[in-house]
């Protein structure tokens, strides 16, 4: 997988956020041994999905495809989130889901 970075053109209004995005969550958190790039993946994906942070869930679900997760245990993690972190939480997602396995395989 691509090592990860907070997004460049946002260093110009918040360098220390930049800085501890790349620094701290990226190459430190995401790093760590404990559970596999996968893993934190299936877990990112979650909470964000589970408290409707959609603006970041789309570029994690790609990760999470990079990260060898398939779209059909993405789809199973999303529905059964549903039912613990509410539908529209869970139709916005995989709304989302769609979207990028619908880009992946056009490209």
């Amino acid at each position: 997988m691509p090592k990860q970075s907070a997004p460049g053109e946002l260093a110009a209004i918040a360098p220390k956020l930049v800085e501890v995005t790349d620094n701290v969550l990226f190459a430190d958190v995401w790093e760590r041994p404990g559970l596999s790039p996968r893993d934190r993946s299936l877990v990112t994906v979650s909470v964000l999905a589970a408290l409707y942070r959609s603006e970041q869930l789309g570029y994690h679900l790609g990760v999470a495809l990079d990260n060898g997760l398939s779209v059909e245990e993405l789809s199973e993690a999303i529905t059964h989130l549903a039912f613990y972190a509410g539908w529209p939480n869970a139709m916005t997602a995989i709304t989302q889901l769609k979207k990028i396995a619908d880009d992946r395989s056009a490209g």
